[in-house]
């Protein structure tokens, strides 16, 4: 994404900038009674009807744009709405701009997310495209905070969207490395053979098929206040995932170069906590793997063992996502966290139940819920509390084993996942499970097809409110 950030600015509007007009279609008409009569023969000849979305482009008197009526629907822009100028932005031509309408910090902060959000480009491969448009006017608190945002998620999409050739777990690791300089962390970690050494079983098993050089690891970045309140984040780092032995058709692998989705949201709201300089002792933890095919894989059938000291029967190698977590969980509780958040593109189930667009949500503790939901609709970042439903733990026994990878029948196969990865959480420590998607199927304002921070800007503020930080 070049020079996003770039995009907003807190700078005065000059003469050239144009107004940004948001218009409901309640207020349309009174909007359109202030243009002079030219104008209004304009908006009305190319049927702007200030529906969602949709823009209407004022000519001036010389040639030039006098200001561009936005299109909001039924409702103003809410201070929630982030994407009610992203529409704007990708119809409009490159320029300065600014928001003609009285608009608190929150909602200038939230329009220039979107804003920035809306020119996004992922351009490692392909030239991007030169329209800039530049939003000034902002209010210096409400730019700081868009800024810090728009990093933020664009890591994410980047992330993501980079294929696995380049975007193993060498380069998960080379990210958070990048990320402990930037704010002066310190990261460190476990290699290949050494997660045996080092009581990590369960990551090695999963990502010991992998070529040389893309071995499995333990990534652990440390950040912040050792005196404040303690954070550990979690995120599934599987770089690609070929089901492993149980292998996936072509069509399901098509796009496992997100499997590591967990790990960029991870490192994102990392990224977040540490330019926002957040008072916390952040610790983010990612298991880096690669699930391939190879003769020494894991195989179905197969018992691992786990740090916890919890045996595994493996019924299927595709589910492999919550066995290379679980270590990763126990390391995470064993110094009590006052708060453990883990994201994870974990089940095709969590899509059939709720879609691409809503990460289903699991947490042990109702206080942790509240604030994660009161964020939620607080910042227009959706998410979806699902239950932690005890009655199908048993659907993860094994005849051989302590517990199975997978659930008998395949039932409720989001909520037995989050029961698997609750088995190997310490109950006194407040949880959170993210299982996102980490995708966009479809382009919508602001957020084109491709790889996506979901819940991010969400569970920064419940962190804030729960944590009292």
């Amino acid at each position: 994404m070049p020079a996003s950030t770039s995009l907003i600015s807190s700078a005065a509007p000059k003469g050239d900038a144009i107004a940004l007009v948001p218009v409901t279609t309640a207020s349309l008409k009174t909007v359109i009674s202030k243009l002079d009569i030219r104008q209004r023969k304009w908006v009305e000849a190319i049927g702007f009807e200030a529906t969602e979305a949709s823009v209407a482009i004022i000519p001036g008197t010389e040639g030039n744009i006098d200001r561009v009526l936005v299109g909001t629907g039924a409702t103003a822009p809410s201070p929630a709405d982030p994407w009610w100028l992203a529409a704007a932005a990708e119809q409009i031509h490159a320029g300065t701009y600014f928001i003609d309408a009285d608009m608190d910090e929150q909602a200038m902060a939230s329009a220039a997310f979107g804003w920035c959000m809306a020119q996004y480009q992922f351009d490692r491969y392909t030239a991007a495209k030169t329209i800039k448009r530049t939003l000034v006017g902002l209010t210096k608190t409400a730019a700081s905070v868009a800024k810090r945002y728009v990093a933020a998620a664009a890591m994410v999409r980047d992330l993501v969207n980079t294929p696995a050739e380049h975007m193993g777990p060498a380069d998960l690791q080379d990210a958070a490395e990048a990320l402990a300089e930037d704010f002066s962390g310190i990261c460190s970690t476990i290699v290949g053979e050494d997660l045996l050494d080092e009581n990590l079983p369960a990551i090695h098993a999963v990502g010991r098929a992998a070529a040389e050089g893309r071995e499995p690891r333990l990534i652990d970045l440390q950040w912040g206040n050792p005196k404040a309140p303690s954070l550990t984040l979690v995120g599934k780092g599987v770089c690609f995932d070929t089901g492993g032995l149980d292998l996936k058709p072509s069509a399901g692998m098509r796009l496992m170069k997100k499997d590591m989705g967990g790990a960029a949201h991870a490192l994102g709201l990392a990224q977040l906590i540490m330019a926002s300089n957040l008072d916390v002792n952040l610790r983010v933890l990612i298991s880096a793997v690669e699930n391939s095919v190879s003769a020494n894989a894991y195989r179905p059938g197969d018992v691992l063992n786990t740090r916890k000291g919890l045996t595994v029967e493996i019924g299927n190698t595709d589910a492999e996502g919550r066995v290379v977590l679980c270590d990763a969980l126990v390391v995470a509780c064993e110094e009590k966290p006052d708060l453990l958040i883990d994201f994870a593109t974990l089940t095709g189930a969590a899509r059939v139940a709720l879609g691409g667009d809503l990460p289903a949500t699991y947490t042990n503790k109702d206080a942790v819920w509240h604030a994660l939901e009161n964020a939620s609709t607080a910042n227009n970042d959706p998410m979806w509390r699902m239950p932690l439903w005890a009655g199908y733990d048993k659907d993860l026994s094994s005849s051989i084993a302590d517990l199975g990878n997978i659930a008998e029948g395949g039932f409720g196969g989001s909520i037995t996942a989050a029961l698997y990865l609750q088995r190997f959480v310490d109950a006194s420590v407040p949880w959170v499970h993210f299982d996102v998607y980490a995708w966009n199927k479809k382009t919508s304002p602001g957020r084109p097809t491709g790889g996506e921070a979901q819940g991010l800007r969400a569970t920064f503020a419940a962190i804030k409110s729960y944590l009292k930080v």
